[in-house]
């Protein structure tokens, strides 16, 4: 790419975004579809500015086709928003591009709308255009470009200028929204380790996803519930984790997170720290004494979520909901299953929760509808435990509905449950409950997935 900025890049900069404008095959359309000159130029400079620790405008002269660039550029760094903004988006890779898409958008929105209400620019602006080709040629070699054209022109810029000044805010509002849902899919259960967990995905998968995520208002709804239901799953966790140790006698060991305070005050000092590294290698440290039983970390879960016509309304809940399973099993190295069902059945299995972002787009698209048939979801859950990956696995079955299961079947479902130790916990969004019972060890009837009922599936 020629400098061609109006900002003070460098070589690195331009090379970091040509690689990054491969990535995203948003930007490139949006190059595509440009109606002003040197538009990946532009594209390149927006992503400096939310990029670079101290972005800046270039003091020399600039060739006449970028002073609509140094405009552009000039509206966003000055805009009483940029500084917050900017915050998020410095040295991140992800909400830089995201950033840039939405303003490369806004940049594109009306621009063409400037076009089709003033059509005696078009030529003018093809002249202008034409320049890319041909960088260096001074403004008075371009053919055409006359001083009452370009008076015109200029005042069609300022008048766009302010409309692109007025739907900043709306922009940059949105690239932070997509960047935390962003997070809500691809990050785990600790908080505030979301931007950790995002180095664990290849950068080309989040670009992609963000993109999906701006176009897509489910898949939007899908990760604010996933974001939701992330934390309740956190907060369930730390309960339980702080509900199976009474802290009320001393014992020696070297469990960091049952240390006592004094112990872990002796770290803080060069001598002291040396007898206790030495204790603790040991296991001769003081710490509480865990009474209670530790329940994380059991078996595999298998999620088998009614996709009937009657559940379409819980769907994004419904998939926020399993998503949050999901990064629970992950955490606690769990494999996961998902087995949708309505009249017919779809499996969907992540090795120790892990799931890819094609796999998450693949999932959000996914719906079933039809009736509702338990007997074959629970049938396809028995086929799915006779894999050894799933033996002694937790089944957490979710509907709205009722249906009629033979009771020979039922009895053949019971033993097999006796035999292979698993259990059943059977969440139900109605009043009818006499055929859930029947093949459940715990059923919870609950309004919505926000039903405090709900997160009971956190604890399995």
């Amino acid at each position: 790419m020629k400098n061609h900025s109006v900002l003070n890049t460098d070589l690195f900069d331009r090379r970091r975004f040509g690689e990054l404008f491969d990535m995203s095959e948003k930007l490139q359309q949006i190059e595509h579809e440009a109606v002003l000159p040197l538009m990946e130029a532009l594209l390149c400079d927006v992503w400096a500015c939310l990029y670079k620790m101290k972005p800046e405008i270039r003091t020399d002269d600039t060739h006449a086709a970028l002073q609509m660039h140094r405009m552009l550029l000039r509206n966003i760094i000055e805009h009483e928003s940029y500084s917050e903004f900017h915050c998020i988006t410095r040295l991140n890779d992800l909400a830089a591009i995201v950033g840039t898409i939405k303003i490369g958008e806004l940049i594109n929105k009306y621009f063409v709308a400037q076009l089709e209400q003033r059509l005696d620019l078009c030529p003018l602006l093809h002249v202008v255009k034409s320049t890319q080709d041909d960088f260096i040629k001074s403004v008075e070699e371009v053919s055409g470009l006359g001083l009452s054209d370009g008076i015109e022109f200029e005042q069609s810029i300022m008048d766009y200028e302010e409309n692109f000044i007025e739907n900043l805010t709306e922009v940059m509002l949105e690239t932070k929204q997509i960047y935390v849902n962003v997070k809500s899919l691809l990050g785990g259960l600790r908080a505030g380790k979301g931007d950790a967990d995002l180095t664990k995905v290849p950068l080309r998968d989040q670009i992609t996803l963000a993109e999906k995520l701006a176009a897509d208002k489910q898949l939007r709804d899908i990760a604010e519930w996933a974001g939701r239901f992330k934390q309740i799953a956190r907060k369930k966790q730390k309960n339980q984790q702080s509900e199976s140790v009474e802290r009320r006698g001393i014992a020696i060991g070297s469990n960091l997170e049952l240390l006592l305070p004094y112990e872990l005050g002796l770290l803080t000092h060069p001598i002291s720290k040396v007898d206790f590294l030495r204790r603790f290698i040991e296991v001769q440290t003081m710490q509480y004494n865990q009474l209670g039983q530790e329940v994380l970390g059991k078996g595999p879960i298998i999620l088998c979520l009614d996709q009937s016509s009657s559940m379409s309304s819980f769907d994004s809940q419904s998939k926020g909901f399993a998503l949050a399973l999901m990064t629970l099993a992950r955490k606690q190295h769990r494999d996961f299953c998902l087995l949708t069902f309505s009249k017919q059945t779809k499996v969907f299995t992540y090795a120790k929760g892990k799931i890819k972002t094609s796999e998450m787009l693949m999932l959000a698209r996914t719906y079933l509808n039809g009736g509702t048939d338990f007997t074959i979801a629970l049938q396809e859950a028995l086929e799915i435990i006779k894999l050894s990956r799933f033996k002694k696995a937790d089944i957490i079955f979710i509907t709205d509905g009722e249906d009629e299961v033979d009771e020979q079947f039922l009895t053949l479902f019971n033993k097999k449950k006796s035999e292979s130790s698993f259990q059943v916990l059977s969440l139900i969004l109605t009043d009818e409950s006499k055929t859930v019972e029947a093949f459940s060890d715990r059923v919870i009837k609950i309004v919505d997935f926000e039903d405090d009922g709900s997160f009971t599936a956190f604890e399995v």
